[in-house]
């Protein structure tokens, strides 16, 4: 089972935020309870620069065995006791297609789902087109933020510039696809992509949404 938490930390805990970046990767290593995981940095998803991010709100996702005792762990109590705020989403994979961190992920386990769905896309963005990545990024997530259906969306990243994504929380699958594929911004988005060839890595994944606590906008 895939699960997703985000916090919004304390201000006097931001220095907690940044070791606990550096530090957390080492316990989740270590557990047998634990598969895939990425501790998450985030911003407002608007221009996916530096000045986007929000240095108040962080998430981790992780492939666990044991849900429960993840929950409880010392990695997860250390930054519930550090926030004011926690979003909390059990998710199994529907599609996924591309990479992260030279691994396939996410393997499909859902058919036939028609509720409430959430998107993840990460990409490692060529360090020669990051300002004309830039440049393309505000008409799409302009027409993310006013897409029907669309609950709401963050900036994700592991690092302040070149691994940037988006977590998007839907309604359905048909508005996630309406959006993906009828979205005249996101199509024009989609053509620079196969034209400039701006990215060196690239996930598109989304997932049915089990269970879901919190907002990921508090």
């Amino acid at each position: 089972m895939i699960v997703a938490y985000f916090w919004r930390i304390k201000p006097s805990a931001v220095v907690f935020a940044f070791v606990a970046m550096a530090l957390d990767r080492f316990v989740l290593r270590s557990s047998s309870n634990v598969g895939f995981f990425k501790s998450l940095g985030t911003g407002k998803g608007e221009t996916f620069t530096p000045m986007d991010a929000n240095i108040l709100r962080w998430g981790l996702i992780a492939e666990v065995k044991d849900i429960d005792t993840f929950d409880s762990s010392f990695v997860i109590k250390q930054w519930r006791k550090n926030s004011v705020s926690e979003f909390r989403a059990i998710i199994e994979p529907i599609s996924a297609h591309g990479k992260w961190s030279k691994q396939e992920l996410f393997v499909a386990r859902v058919k036939n789902w028609d509720g409430k769905v959430i998107a993840i896309t990460r990409a490692r963005i060529a360090w020669r087109h990051i300002f004309r990545f830039w440049r393309a990024v505000p008409p799409v997530t302009a027409s993310l933020k006013s897409a029907p259906g669309l609950i709401a969306a963050i900036g994700i990243g592991e690092a302040p510039i070149g691994l940037q994504g988006t977590f998007s929380i839907w309604e359905s699958p048909e508005a996630l696809r309406d959006f993906a594929y009828r979205g005249a911004a996101h199509n024009a988005a989609i053509e620079a992509t196969k034209k400039y060839k701006w990215y060196s890595e690239e996930l598109f994944s989304h997932f049915a949404v089990r269970e879901m606590r919190g907002s990921i906008n508090n």
